[in-house]
C-alpha cells in the first residue's frame, strides 16, 4: 500500500487516525503499532513475520545491553550479535542473488538463483533498528522497555516504507511524551498535500517521459534527446522521493510526531558536498553517526580520511541496490567528494557562483544515469550518447516532440527546485494561514484523486528499498 492511492487515501488512512485518536493517550502506541503491522502486511503478508522478528530481536538486544551495561565485555557482544543479525536479515533478501551471480561469473559455477522478493522498505527499518542497539551501547538514548512502544518505532507507518530514516536517539522521547494538537495536524495536513501533488502531479507526469526515452535504442537517441531523458529521470527522481519524505513528515506531525527534513532544495548546490548535504539528509547523517565517524572522520590524515570516505560511499551505493551500478554510482560521487576535499572545494569558491552550479549539476545530472540504467552494456552506450559519441547525431524530431509535449511541466518542476516559491508562499500565507491553506490543500487533494481516479501510472520508485 502506497501513501499516493485511492485504498490509502479513503480507507486505511481514515480509519488509522480515527483509531488512533479514539484510543487513550497510554495506549496510542499499541494502536499505532497494529495499524502500522495491518498497513505492512497489505502488500508484505508473509513479510511482515521478518519485521516482528527484527522488533523482537532488537528490542531484546537492547535490553540485555543495558541490564549487563556493568559487565565488561558483555554488552559490545550482544551490541556485535544485534549489528551482524540485522546485517544478515538485510544481505540474505537484498543481496544473495547478487552474490550468487558474481560467484558463478568469478568461478563459472551454476548455483541457481533463489529468486527471493524483497521485502518492502527492509533497508529503512534495518537501519532503524540497528541503531537502537547502537545508541543504547552508547548511552545516547535510553532503553525502551515497552515493546509495543519500540514496536511502533520500527513499524512506523508514514515513513515505513520510504524515510526519512528515523535514527532512535532522535525519536525517544516522542514515543514517550508527544503532543498531538489542532495546529499540528492541520499543518500535518498541509505537509502531506504538498507531498501528495509534488507524487502525483509532478513526478508521476515528468516519469512518463522518462520512460518514453529509457526504452529507446541507444543508437537512435541523439545527444538531447538523451539530455533531455536523464533530466527527467532526476526531476522525477527528487519530486518522487521528496514527495514522499513530505507525505511522511505530515502523517507524523498529523499524529504528534518530528521528523528530521530529508531534502534541502539539493538542486541548488554549489558542489557535490553541499548536494549531499541537502538530498536525503536522513542517509548521509545515519552514514555520518555509525559509520564515518567511527572510522575516524575527519579527525585523522587525509589518507585514511579518503579511505574512511570510500567505505561510506561503497556501502552508500550498495545501500540503493544489489548491482554493480548502484556500486559505481556511490564511488562516482566518492571521487568527487574527494578531489573537493584535497583542493577542488577550495577552487571552486574562486569562480562565479553560476559556474559553482553548472559544475554541480553536471555531475549530478550524469551520475543519475548510473542510477537510472542497470545494465551496464547499456549504461556505457547511454553515456557516450549523452556526451555526442552516439549514433543519433545532436538533435532530433523525437528530442522536439517531447521538449514541446513536456515543457510546462519541466518549467514548474524547475521552479519547484528553488526555496523562493516556497518562502513566498509562507510569507503570503502569513496571517491568512485560515484561509489560504486549506483552500490550496483541498484543490491540491482534489487534483491528485482526480489523477489518481484516471490513470493507472503510479509507479514507486523506491521498491528495492
Amino acid at each position: 500500500m502506497v501513501f499516493s492511492s485511492v485504498l490509502f487515501l479513503f480507507y486505511f488512512l481514515p480509519v488509522a487516525l480515527v483509531l488512533y485518536f479514539i484510543t487513550p493517550k497510554r495506549f496510542r502506541n499499541v494502536t499505532l503499532f497494529l495499524v502500522s503491522l495491518v498497513f505492512y502486511a497489505w502488500g508484505e503478508p508473509i513479510y511482515v513475520l521478518i519485521m516482528l522478528f527484527s522488533t523482537v530481536f532488537d528490542f531484546t538486544n537492547g535490553y540485555l545491553i543495558d541490564r549487563y551495561r556493568e559487565r565488561s565485555i558483555l554488552p559490545k557482544v550482544i551490541l556485535i550479535i544485534a549489528i551482524v543479525g540485522n546485517l544478515a536479515i538485510l544481505g540474505f533478501f537484498k543481496y544473495a542473488d547478487f552474490m550468487i551471480n558474481n560467484i558463478n561469473s568469478l568461478f563459472g559455477l551454476s548455483i541457481p538463483l533463489l529468486y527471493l522478493p524483497l521485502p518492502i522498505g527492509i533497508s529503512f527499518y534495518t537501519f532503524q533498528t540497528m541503531s537502537y542497539s547502537i545508541d543504547v551501547y552508547r548511552g545516547d538514548a535510553p532503553v525502551q522497555k515497552n515493546v509495543f512502544a519500540f514496536g511502533a518505532y520500527v513499524t512506523l507507518f508514514p515513513q515505513l516504507i520510504a524515510g526519512p530514516i528515523v535514527r532512535y536517539n532522535t525519536i525517544a522521547e516522542q514515543l514517550v511524551h508527544r503532543e498531538e494538537s489542532y495546529d499540528k495536524f492541520a499543518s500535518g495536513i498541509s505537509r502531506f498535500m504538498t507531498g501528495l501533488g509534488k507524487k502525483v502531479l509532478l513526478a508521476n507526469n515528468i516519469g512518463f517521459l522518462w520512460d518514453t526515452i529509457k526504452v529507446l535504442p541507444a543508437g537512435e537517441l541523439s545527444t538531447m534527446t538523451a539530455w533531455l531523458g536523464i533530466i527527467a529521470m532526476a526531476l522525477q527522481l527528487y519530486f518522487d522521493f521528496s514527495g514522499y519524505s513530505d507525505m511522511a513528515i505530515g502523517l507524523g506531525r498529523m499524529m504528534g510526531f518530528e521528523f528530521m527534513e530529508n531534502f534541502n532544495y539539493p538542486y541548488i548546490s554549489k558542489s557535490i558536498s553541499e548536494f549531499w548535504r541537502r538530498w536525503h539528509i536522513s542517509l548521509g547523517t545515519w552514514f555520518k553517526e555509525y559509520v564515518y565517524i567511527p572510522l575516524g572522520g575527519n579527525r585523522v590524515k587525509l589518507p585514511r580520511v579518503f579511505f574512511n570516505l570510500l567505505v561510506v560511499w561503497f556501502l552508500t551505493g550498495l545501500w540503493h541496490g544489489a548491482n554493480w551500478n548502484f556500486v559505481l554510482w556511490g564511488l562516482y560521487f566518492f571521487v568527487f567528494i574527494a578531489l573537493e576535499k584535497a583542493f577542488l572545494g577550495k577552487l571552486l569558491k574562486k569562480i562565479p557562483a553560476f559556474f559553482q552550479h553548472f559544475y554541480a549539476l553536471l555531475v549530478v545530472i550524469t551520475g543519475m544515469t548510473f542510477y537510472a540504467v542497470e545494465s551496464m552494456p547499456d549504461l556505457l552506450a547511454y553515456l557516450k550518447t549523452l556526451y555526442g559519441f552516439g549514433a543519433g547525431g545532436f538533435m532530433d524530431a523525437t528530442f522536439l516532440y517531447q521538449l514541446s509535449s513536456f515543457f510546462p511541466v519541466i518549467i514548474i518542476m524547475i521552479i519547484g527546485c528553488l526555496p523562493q516559491p516556497a518562502q513566498w508562499m509562507r510569507r503570503f500565507a502569513t496571517g491568512k494561514r485560515n484561509v489560504i491553506v486549506p483552500i490550496l490543500a483541498m484543490i491540491l487533494f482534489f487534483l491528485c484523486t482526480a489523477y489518481l481516479v484516471d490513470s493507472t501510472y503510479n509507479p514507486f520508485l523506491y521498491f528495492r528499498f
